[in-house]
């Protein structure tokens, strides 16, 4: 059955709402109803929430957190049976996530009212893909998002954790499976080898007309696919001859676009980007590529904006959607229906738009690497090449790191432009490489996931440089100076081709 015209009547009364949004209005009444909602929990009680009025009453009373002491002050002490603590009732899901200071894993609350905040935010996606493509019928066959396995981990009766995606896969609407891929045996397997292998078998031979995931699994996954084509003496693209629409998001697109934007052309498919997190589905693109992703105003979420430079200052300025400038970077801050407030989320944008707000998504609050979905931090990589370094007894005097993307359709990996003190034997640099990545499998799950059978990334590669290299590199950008440091991880692309160049890697 083609749903679409079904959907397409919805698609057109949903656009007709969100145009008729008045940014500031919108948000301050979802901030108030999220208020009336938490007043009785311990946070809200803590913060007087059924006293606040407005958003200026709201970030009076509310300081701004980070995940430490969020975890620290209202979740650990009764993890993993929350509630009434931050959000109403008992908190059922947990999202793991890697990346922070604390600790290896992250665990994010994830309520009923966020995943259903999540499927809206979804669908205004999709109903911006029909105003688009008006001639499109991508409910005549499945959507497939490349995610995590749906088999959750028990943390407690009634509670249990997972990946994000893997959740929400396994939370869908009844009404919504007809439209589903992969079936629910092959969603469940947690053996991403397996699990990948087992699904391009499948998907041969469905008609799949939504494909949405990270660019480095997607990518990978397509030549799986073709390869099987091939095998079965078919042409190997397109990979999926019915496609109309690739959802991505994640990472930074810039790598990919040029491989992608080929994969689409062969069918006509409409490449559509997202900004998901977590906490919760944040944007997605209305317009064209590199136009902004727009803020998902009405679903679960409010926003705040901290000029990036203020946010470890004693009193940062808070802005919100009505006072937001253009132009600025600024750190995220999300107040959520999963009991989050003023909770920073680490990443960092910058307005394009304002009426209707549209964003771009710059960056981290800290040095991170998140070519393929590693989501490594500076810390861990700091910590990985210390230790490395300590057990060939050698001593460092800097070094960058950054990703390779191969535009071959090999897997790609991290590269690491190393200085030494002293010469180091060829032996000695393998062993520096596999302890690196022993101590980043052991701290990062993601990064664990991804190096996984060597499948989605390749091991650590070094390149040593003699004495002195980065100083004339920095030199020569015009860098050379005690207020000026070597830049660790190195997520922008042009700058590490700049490097790799005059390094001659």
């Amino acid at each position: 059955m083609d749903a679409t015209p079904l959907f397409r009547l919805f698609a057109a009364l949903r656009r007709r709402q969100i145009a008729a949004q008045i940014p500031a209005v919108t948000q301050e009444a979802l901030l108030l109803r999220l208020l009336e909602k938490a007043a009785g929990t311990r946070f809200g009680r803590d913060h007087g929430f059924a006293g606040i009025r407005s958003v200026t009453g709201f970030q009076r009373a509310v300081p701004l957190r980070s995940y430490d002491s969020f975890w620290r002050d209202y979740w650990q002490p009764e993890f993993p049976v929350l509630e009434n603590v931050s959000w109403p009732g008992p908190i059922p899901h947990f999202a793991v996530s890697s990346g922070t200071t604390s600790g290896r894993t992250k665990y994010i609350p994830l309520t009923g009212a966020m995943r259903r905040a999540n499927r809206k935010a979804g669908l205004d996606m999709l109903a911006a893909h029909l105003a688009a493509r008006p001639k499109s019928h991508a409910f005549a066959g499945k959507s497939f998002m490349l995610g995590g396995s749906t088999v959750l981990k028990r943390e407690a009766e009634g509670v249990a954790s997972g990946d994000i995606s893997g959740i929400l896969a396994g939370s869908m609407p009844g009404w919504a499976s007809p439209f589903l891929f992969p079936p629910a045996d092959l969603a469940r397997l947690t053996d991403w080898e397996e699990k990948t292998a087992r699904i391009a078998e499948a998907a041969l031979d469905t008609d799949i007309r939504i494909l949405g995931g990270t660019p480095s699994w997607l990518l990978l996954f397509l030549e799986k696919l073709s390869a099987l084509r091939v095998a079965r003496g078919e042409p190997a693209e397109p990979a999926l001859p019915h496609l109309e629409l690739l959802v991505h998001g994640g990472v930074d697109f810039r790598p990919y676009r040029h491989r992608f934007e080929a994969i689409v052309a062969q069918t006509g498919a409409e490449l559509r980007e997202v900004y998901p997190a977590s906490e919760g589905f944040i944007a997605y693109a209305d317009r064209g590529t590199g136009e902004g992703l727009r803020l998902c105003l009405d679903h679960g979420l409010f926003y705040e904006f901290v000029p990036l430079e203020e946010l470890d200052s004693p009193n940062p300025t808070r802005h919100w959607i009505a006072n937001a400038e253009i132009g600025v970077n600024y750190a995220l801050v999300l107040s959520s229906a999963a009991g989050l407030w003023s909770y920073v989320i680490g990443d960092t944008v910058r307005f394009v738009d304002l009426d209707p707000p549209r964003l771009l998504v710059t960056g981290r609050t800290s040095y991170a690497l998140s070519a393929f979905g590693e989501h490594l931090i500076a810390d861990e990589v700091e910590k990985a090449v210390s230790t490395a370094a300590g057990i060939i007894g050698a001593e460092i005097t800097d070094y960058a790191v950054g990703a390779i993307v191969p535009q071959d359709g090999s897997i790609g990996g991290h590269l690491y432009v190393v200085e030494f003190d002293q010469d180091v034997s060829a032996a000695d640099l393998a062993r520096f490489a596999a302890a690196i990545d022993r101590v980043l499998i052991d701290e990062n799950e993601d990064y664990e996931a991804h190096r996984s059978g060597d499948f989605g990334m390749h091991p650590p590669r070094i390149a040593a440089m003699p004495h002195g290299r980065f100083n004339a590199w920095m030199k020569s950008r015009g860098k050379l100076g005690a207020q000026n440091k070597v830049p660790r991880l190195i997520a922008d692309p042009d700058l590490f081709a700049n490097l790799r160049r005059f390094m001659g890697v």
